[in-house]
């Protein structure tokens, strides 16, 4: 990916991805490395981690990653028979949110936050389409940290290839339209020994 990019230093730069049936946007340094070192640390100090378990042939598991719920204090939010309540914002937690909503027109009142340890956390393949985010959501996940690779993949059409997208440190990636009913996405583990990953998913709960 970094060979699409003369200038990382550019706020604005973006990347469009012509792919069916989906709208993509991927902003790769949307926040600047002194920036990324701040919500790095504040988000990894501050922000009440939690280990969850799902639920996996009738035997309970930890998810690989640690997770947190932030936004409106109604808005529940559950996925793989888990229901997360919100915390309050927290300061940087705005700051972050208010970048993004200068660049894309929309108003997010949640945020799912995973803490990627170490090469062997990871999310399996899933599409964000739970019921609560409305017919056609709009997901911006935010990265700092390693770099980790996010892949892609048709649900129906087999002889599209895989789309490997390496989120970079201070990244932006934005998914919106008709994406979460025709494509799947995963961060998988990786054997390389890399160290953690912050990211956050902005959301909007109907």
């Amino acid at each position: 990916m970094n060979s699409l990019f003369d200038d990382l230093d550019n706020k604005n730069k973006c990347v469009k991805f012509d792919l069916p049936d989906a709208e993509i946007e991927f902003y790769p340094c949307f926040f600047n490395g002194s920036e990324s070192k701040f919500f790095m640390t504040t988000l990894k100090n501050e922000i009440d981690w939690r280990q969850d378990k799902m639920n996996i042939y009738g035997k309970e598991v930890n998810l690989p990653r640690l997770t947190a719920w932030y936004g409106e204090n109604d808005k529940n939010y559950s996925f793989s028979g888990i229901t997360l309540k919100p915390m309050y914002w927290t300061d940087s937690l705005l700051q972050i949110k208010k970048a993004i909503e200068a660049v894309e027109t929309t108003y997010f009142n949640s945020v799912l936050l995973n803490l990627y340890r170490n090469g062997q956390d990871s999310i399996n393949w899933h599409t964000d389409a739970e019921k609560e985010l409305g017919k056609n959501p709009i997901i911006a996940s935010v990265s700092f940290g390693e770099t980790r690779k996010f892949q892609l993949k048709h649900r129906y059409n087999k002889d599209l290839d895989i789309i490997n997208i390496d989120l970079l440190n201070g990244s932006l990636l934005i998914m919106k339209g008709e994406t979460q009913h025709f494509w799947l996405h995963q961060i998988p583990k990786t054997t390389k020994v890399i160290g953690e990953r912050i990211n956050l998913t902005f959301r909007t709960i109907k």
